[in-house]
């Protein structure tokens, strides 16, 4: 592992401290979007500590390794799902967001970590000015063919500056899914204050600690992700820099999120009950002190290795398993469980940018769904953030007699008649 690529954490992020809680380490795991050409062998392939621990001041989760993320997001293989969960969801986020800003005839909307521009199209048909900002110039060149202005950059202050100058100040900037992989938040926001209008909404969308504990969706630790965030600290990270939250919305895509809205502290959106209400439960849940996180770490631990005995125990009865949805998620499972070629016979995944390629670290085979001739007698559903929308898909699978595994928080089998453990 290069150091030059790797900064470790000392003081929190949101609010300074050092006084850290240790929570689970996983060893080290390659990159979550880390896929590779087919080989013989993978000798130059590197693994970066993953390691979550909890401040104590202000409750953030946080990766203890932050890697460049010049090595992450300069060309990128994760695009945007057009699965119709993700095109109703994005649909949804307009109409929430909209519910604050009006949606404004020509208002701006900006969106942080754009990917290939499927919401900013969606907030386009809204009649709204759209500008995408993502550091993956791969996926910034789709959006501009699209017809999604998008500027293949890291959002900053500097470049907020140069966004208002050209393009005004924004009604809304939205980040769904990108505020947990940034470091440096206060640039960022700093970034924010400099583009946003006087009564304009910041709006994230990020997986919701609570969720995260209470699911076991320790899948979700990789590290792209570098900040799991409970509504108590996103409201002490806004207040710190002249922001204050306005509203929150629970969601249950990719496991269960939260749509969180900030405004300047002096500005005209009023704080919504729901704020209170959840930091009140968080309080109330034991979310702000230690036991919560140590009995987290204690049922992952459980987790992985029935998963792993699950799974082992059916290639030893004679079953083929492969892997449903090369995602990223799928990649700290499989690596923390240790389940490679000798359980899972290929992946399937819809991404062209990962077909025909091998996943990190495991180095099993991805194809594309049409390309798999034997299906095999169950599927290990990585991608179990889609499940319902799977299994409804795969209904003729199921009936043919075929299975799925489903490997959180408890391992189960599902099968067209039973679902057992």
């Amino acid at each position: 592992m290069s150091t030059d690529v790797v900064r470790f954490v000392t003081d929190c992020r949101v609010c300074g401290g050092e006084r850290w809680q240790k929570v689970i380490s996983f060893g080290r795991v390659p990159l979550a979007n880390g896929f590779l050409e087919e080989a013989d062998s993978y000798p130059h392939e590197e693994a970066y500590p993953l390691e979550v621990v909890s401040c104590r001041d202000c409750r953030l989760l946080s990766l203890t390794a932050v890697v460049d993320p010049q090595v992450l997001y300069r060309t990128y293989s994760y695009v945007t799902s057009d699965s119709e969960t993700m095109r109703q969801h994005m649909r949804t986020v307009v109409r929430l967001c909209g519910h604050h800003t009006g949606r404004r005839p020509g208002g701006l909307v900006v969106e942080l970590g754009s990917n290939t521009g499927d919401q900013l199209l969606a907030f386009q048909e809204t009649g709204a000015r759209v500008l995408g900002i993502d550091p993956a110039r791969n996926l910034a060149a789709i959006a501009e063919e699209r017809g999604v202005p998008t500027l293949a950059e890291y959002f900053g202050s500097a470049l907020a500056a140069t966004v208002a100058d050209e393009h005004g100040k924004a009604s809304l900037i939205l980040g769904r899914h990108v505020f947990a992989h940034i470091d440096d938040l206060a640039d960022v926001l700093a970034g924010v204050r400099a583009l946003l209008a006087p009564d304009g909404l910041f709006t994230i969308e990020v997986p919701y600690a609570v969720d995260m504990v209470e699911r076991l969706e320790f899948d979700t630790i990789y590290h792209e992700h570098l900040s799991y965030f409970l509504i108590s600290t996103l409201d002490t990270l806004f207040a710190r820099h002249g922001l204050r939250t306005v509203d929150v919305e629970r969601l249950a895509v990719h496991g269960g999120s939260v749509l969180v809205s900030a405004g300047f502290a002096d500005g005209p959106h009023p704080t919504g009950e729901r704020v209170r209400e959840l930091i009140d439960h968080e309080r109330a849940a034991g979310y702000l002190s230690d036991g919560v996180y140590q009995e987290f770490a204690t049922r992952v631990r459980h987790t992985c290795a029935e998963l792993t005995r699950l799974v082992r125990d059916l290639v030893a009865d004679g079953k083929r398993v492969a892997g449903y949805g090369a995602s990223a998620k799928g990649t700290t499972l499989l690596n923390v469980c240790g389940l490679g070629r000798d359980e899972l016979e290929f992946c399937t995944d819809t991404t062209p940018q990962k077909q025909g390629k091998v996943t990190p670290g495991t180095h099993i085979p991805v194809v594309a769904p049409q390309a798999v001739r034997r299906p095999p007698d169950l599927y290990l559903l990585l991608a179990w953030n889609y499940a319902e929308e799977i299994l409804r898909r795969e209904a003729a699978f199921l009936d043919a007699g075929g299975g799925f595994v489903l490997p959180v928080p408890e391992p189960t089998v599902r099968t067209g008649a039973v679902t057992a453990r």
